[in-house]
């Protein structure tokens, strides 16, 4: 080598300091390193020439931008389905942690941080449009939104239900199959893995959709410091740092944020806090421990939701300042006067004060220990507790729900026959026991809480075993089969409170409602995977998803009172899976899935028909439906700096059994077999087109435009009243540079307009109840589009800038 050549490597190391040089030299391992080499090698300390001043670093050429270059870790795919076939190479813990990001044989796509890392961020609504197979609809809550995988989330009126969601493999799905996004902020994440179709055999309950894993930034990645923060219309400010690093055996990153806004709807400020803390520890070269934490607080005023009259006439909901003076398209709602019975009071949400404060604190731990390179066990442990308390109507909410789920699970690698093999064997336990309070809201602002109306005991637990193998038939074809086998035990009391006597605060007490049943179920699945080539992958899969009710949902009659549903069954589904992927280079990656699901007793949500019961939404079971669709991705780098990017879902789902029955003295029965359910958009796409400069002096600087499309829906069984559809324009610019300093790494700008053409649209609509005449007949559209309890309106134009500055 000559001496020119080792002045530059000298200096090149010293620039980049100890970290970096650490960091390059930890993946090895130190088993590997002592087994090379019979002696240790003395450490030699090079010192970096030191600048005095922050400077822009200034290159004559470069072949990507500097965001792109800081990424240094290995991302999967973006954008594009299907998993990867087996890699021998791959140690039985890796192995393990891809079955929480890309199962081999099923559909599924991981959207990388590059995708949003250049642009703000708020909700998973920011996000996870860029997959296919995903709807999002807003919920009651800025962050708080629901989350449908091929439309089966669709119809639920909050939070996330038909889906299993983890944070780094850890479950923050709680027993009784809830999740809710509001501790989701995007800045934390590196990835998010979408895996789509019945996965109860892999995921156990509640995964008749899919699942989702969110996962966050590894400290080496960040190593060092960031801060950053959004702001823009209507008030919304959100300060956000990143802190990360890897040293030594260790390994972890903090993520906290704080973010508020004013709310572009009447009544609909909020300020929520997020801190989401990942940490491993490899013990010895056999053990590693990982430790999970998040914690999110929320404070938020609520609107109450529309009839698609009154959003048409008002859709922010200005001038709802009080019931006696609302101006039109204002929803109210009726509060009794002494908090129990008797005469009531119209009110807006502004005037009752409706709103959420909540919190959720999630602490996990887990054990992995590797028997050797192909066999390595894993235990896990997560303490879920979620906080409530939600005047956001005539009553509220009020509860505590701690929740613990305990996994085990051995995976091993190895050969069966001569044919590469991987086996998982598992078993879970996980409860949730509670008690809410459901209290009448009364008249004096702030929320204030009448006396008691009904109380909620709830106890569930899920326990059972799954095993999964996937064997390597040729080098082209994979075949793999699970079995998950589940004992799901629902025991709960609703206990009414009924003040009979007008001004009189002394409740009868009625026979409490009770349930306690027991149900089996039992999740197969089989798929297969062939590589045809380098550029074509093929998947096909046939599997089966179950979900129980909720104890809660036991006790909601049709009409949003408290009552005896406890006829309330299981939800299943068969699916079948048909797609490929084409990557003829690393600049086009092409994918195309078509799937059919067959449901028995679908659980579906539906507003309730008296809008001033206690409960917005109640729960029915739909005999029989069908839920089919295709789910197209593609990412085409068609030029230098270019590149192309489309998400689109095309569903088509159907009552095929289902009797509807509606009173209105006598009962009155419809035959909604061949009736589109509700609530699910036929078209929605997601496309982008931008471009980064690479090379010359507006390196760093980029942009895109993107379109959002959805399309109309109908909004009850009978199929006569439709939400309309809409497209949105999003506009983006940004930069981002490295920095040459002692102290600073690099800077990110970016400014965005969303909905540049202002467009009013519905962000979400909950189903509505079908009426009828005295004498039976359906009312029409015109009657149902003054059905409140459904709409909330998507926001109107925002400019949103943000920066972000990396410390070392």
């Amino acid at each position: 080598m000559s001496g020119i050549q080792v002045m530059l490597r000298i200096r090149a190391i010293g620039s980049a300091g100890l970290p970096v040089l650490v960091g390059l030299l930890s993946p090895v391992g130190s088993d590997a390193l002592a087994q090379a080499a019979p002696e240790a090698i003395p450490a030699v300390t090079v010192e970096a020439p030191k600048t005095s001043r922050l400077q822009t670093i200034t290159r004559p050429t470069r072949l990507r931008s500097a965001s792109a270059a800081r990424a240094a870790r290995p991302v999967a795919p973006v954008a594009i389905d299907g998993a990867q076939g087996q890699n021998n190479t791959m140690s039985a813990g890796a192995v393990r942690a891809g079955l929480n990001q890309a199962p081999a044989g099923q559909t599924a796509t991981t959207i990388d941080r590059s995708q949003f890392d250049n642009r703000p961020s708020f909700s998973v609504s920011d996000v996870l449009r860029d997959s296919p197979g995903i709807s999002i609809k807003q919920g009651n809550g800025p962050r708080d939104f629901g989350i449908s995988i091929r439309g089966s989330n669709a119809r639920n009126g909050f939070a996330i239900r038909n889906l299993v969601i983890f944070d780094d493999g850890f479950p923050v799905t709680q027993p009784d199959g809830l999740s809710r996004s509001d501790l989701i902020d995007p800045h934390a994440y590196s990835a998010i893995d979408v895996i789509r179709g019945p996965s109860s055999a892999l995921y156990g309950n509640y995964a008749t959709g899919g699942a989702l894993n969110f996962r966050t930034r590894p400290g080496g990645t960040i190593d060092g410091v960031e801060y950053g923060v959004d702001g823009g219309s209507y008030g919304y400010l959100n300060n956000y740092l990143a802190a990360g690093k890897k040293v030594g055996n260790f390994e972890g990153s903090l993520f906290v944020s704080d973010t508020r806004a004013d709310g572009y709807t009447g009544n609909s400020w909020f300020n929520t806090q997020t801190v989401n803390f990942l940490g491993t520890l490899k013990a010895t070269p056999d053990d590693r421990f990982t430790v999970k934490i998040i914690n999110n607080d929320l404070s938020a005023r609520l609107p109450l939701r529309q009839s698609l009259n009154q959003f048409y006439t008002n859709p922010f909901q200005q001038g709802c300042t009080t019931g006696a003076t609302a101006a039109a398209g204002c929803p109210t709602v009726s509060l009794f006067n002494n908090g129990f019975n008797g005469g009531k009071d119209t009110e807006t949400a502004t005037q009752a004060g409706l709103g959420r404060n909540d919190r959720r604190t999630i602490v996990g731990g887990r054990w992995e220990h590797d028997f050797d390179n192909t066999m390595t066990w894993r235990n896990q442990f997560v303490f879920d507790d979620r906080n409530i308390s939600q005047p956001t109507g005539a009553t509220t909410a009020i509860g505590d729900f701690p929740s613990y789920n305990y996994m085990s699970d051995l995976t091993k690698r190895g050969e069966i026959f001569g044919m590469e093999s991987t086996t998982l064997v598992g078993a879970w336990y996980n409860t949730l026991v509670a008690s809410s309070d459901t209290r009448n809201v009364m008249p004096g602002g702030n929320a204030t809480l009448g006396l008691i109306s009904a109380n909620t005991y709830s106890d569930t637990s899920n326990y059972g075993i799954r095993a999964r193998e996937e064997l390597k038939l040729t080098s082209a074809l994979t075949a793999v089969a699970g079995i998950g086998w589940e004992t799901t035990v629902l025991k709960g009391v609703n206990t009414l409170y009924k003040y009979n006597t007008v001004n009189v605060p002394v409740a009868t007490i009625p026979t409490p409602t009770s349930v306690n049943r027991k149900i089996e179920n039992t999740a197969p699945e089989f798929a297969l995977l062939y590589r045809l080539n380098q550029e074509w992958q093929f998947r096909g899969r046939v599997a089966t998803g179950y979900g129980t009710p909720q104890v809660s949902n036991l006790f909601v009659l049709p009409n949003g009172d408290f009552g005896n549903n406890t006829q309330l069954q299981t939800q299943t589904n068969v699916g079948y899976d048909l797609g490929f992927d084409w990557t003829p280079s690393n600049a086009v990656k092409l994918s195309a899935t078509a799937f059919y699901e067959f449901f028995r007793n679908e659980l579906v949500s539906q507003a309730a028909s008296n809008p001033s019961a206690s409960n917005a939404t109640y729960m029915f079971n739909a005999p029989r439906s069908e839920h089919r669709g295709i789910e197209l991705a593609a990412d085409w780098k068609f030029y230098p700096g270019w590149r192309f990017m489309a998400a689109y879902t095309y569903l088509d789902e159907v009552y095929t059994e289902y009797v509807e029955n509606i009173t209105n003295g006598a009962v009155f029965s419809f035959n909604r077999a061949g009736n589109k359910i509700p609530g699910i958009s036929p078209n929605e796409l997601t496309a982008r087109i931008g471009y980064d400069a690479f090379a010359g002096p507006l390196t760093g600087l980029g942009g895109f435009v993107e379109v959002q499309w959805k399309d109309s829906f109908y909004m009850d069984n009978a199929n006569l009243l439709k939400a309309p559809g809409y497209e949105l324009v999003n506009v983006n610019v940004h930069y981002a540079t490295d920095l040459l300093s002692n102290t600073f790494r690099s800077l990110n700008l970016y400014l965005e307009v969303r909905n540049v053409f202002d467009r009013t649209y519905v962000a979400s609509a909950n189903n509505i109840s079908n009426t009828v005449t005295a004498a039976g007949l359906q009312n029409p559209a015109s009657v149902l589009a003054n059905s409140t309890g459904s709409i909330y309106a998507g926001s109107p134009r925002t400019f949103v800038a943000g920066m972000k500055v990396a410390f070392k």
